[in-house]
C-alpha cells in the first residue's frame, strides 16, 4: 500500500456536499485525513459522508452557513471534539452568479460578498486559533480564474479578486510561521454549478457573457473536479511545504 500523504491529518472543507468540495473530501480521506465537511443542506452532506465512510474513511458532516459566525465556531468545535485537532482548512463554499453591475442591488451584492469573501475570512480567523498556538497548519482558498479575468457577475468576480488578495495578505501575516496560506483558482470545471452557468441559468443569466465572451477562451476539455482536488492535495501535503501566498490556476490553459 502506498504511503498516504495526509495520514493522521484533520481537514475542514466548506461547501463539500457536491462538486469540487466533494472531490476534495473524498481524495483527502483516501490520503488518510479525517475530514469535517460543511454545507447548508443535510441530505446531500450526509450522502457524501456515508460514501467516504463506506470506503473506510473518517468523515463527519456539520450543517453550517459560512455567513454565520456561530456556525463557523460550531464547525471547529465539532472537529476538535470528534478528531482532537484541525490541520487543514479548505475554503471552498461560494456562490456563482452572472449579474451585471447595473443589475446588482445591495441585498444581492452583500449576500454574495458575505459568502464568497466573508466566509473565508471567518473560517481563517477561527482556524488560526488552532494553528497559531501549535505553529502549524494549511489554509487553501478556492478562488477562480475570475479573480484575474473577471468575465462572470460583477460581485462574484470582485469577491474572487479580493480572495486572491486575502490569500497573499494572510500569507504575509504568517510568513514567519509554519502555517501556509495559498489559493487554487479553477477554470471551467464540470460541476453542477458550472453546468447551470453554461445553460444561462445562474442568477443574471448569460447576458454578461455577451460582453465578456470577447475575453474568454475555452479550448477544451474542461477540468474535472478531481483536477482541483489534486491541486489542493499538492498544497496541503509536504509537496507544497515551501509554497506560500500563491494562487495556483488550474484551467487547462484556457485563461493564460
Amino acid at each position: 500500500m502506498e504511503a498516504q500523504m495526509l495520514r493522521d491529518k484533520v481537514a475542514v472543507i466548506t461547501g463539500a456536499s457536491y462538486g469540487m468540495g466533494q472531490s476534495m473530501a473524498e481524495l483527502f480521506a483516501e490520503e488518510g485525513a479525517a475530514v469535517v465537511l460543511t454545507a447548508r443542506h443535510q441530505e446531500k452532506l450526509d450522502a457524501v459522508v456515508e460514501g467516504i465512510r463506506a470506503k473506510g474513511g473518517r468523515a463527519i458532516g456539520v450543517v453550517a452557513d459560512v455567513c454565520s459566525t456561530e456556525d463557523t465556531k460550531k464547525v471547529f468545535e465539532t472537529a476538535l471534539k470528534e478528531f482532537g485537532d484541525v490541520d487543514i482548512l479548505i475554503n471552498n463554499a461560494g456562490i456563482g452568479e452572472q449579474k451585471m453591475i447595473d443589475e446588482t442591488d445591495d441585498d444581492w451584492m452583500m449576500f454574495v460578498m458575505n459568502t464568497n469573501l466573508g466566509g473565508p475570512m471567518r473560517y481563517i480567523r477561527e482556524a488560526l486559533k488552532i494553528f497559531l498556538p501549535k505553529n502549524d497548519g494549511v489554509i487553501i482558498n478556492v478562488s477562480s480564474v475570475n479573480g484575474t479575468r473577471p468575465f462572470c457577475g460583477a460581485t462574484y468576480t470582485s469577491t474572487k479578486g479580493a480572495l486572491n488578495t486575502l490569500t497573499k495578505n494572510v500569507a504575509m501575516r504568517l510568513i514567519d510561521t509554519n502555517i501556509r496560506c495559498n489559493a487554487v483558482a479553477p477554470g471551467a470545471t464540470v460541476t453542477p454549478a458550472h453546468l447551470v452557468n453554461k445553460a444561462g441559468e445562474q442568477p443574471g443569466g448569460a447576458e454578461m457573457l455577451k460582453y465578456s465572451g470577447h475575453y474568454v477562451y475555452f479550448p477544451g476539455p474542461e477540468c474535472d473536479p478531481m483536477d482541483q482536488a489534486y491541486a489542493c492535495l499538492y498544497l496541503a501535503s509536504k509537496m507544497g511545504r515551501h509554497v506560500k501566498g500563491q494562487v495556483l490556476q488550474v484551467c487547462n490553459g484556457a485563461f493564460l
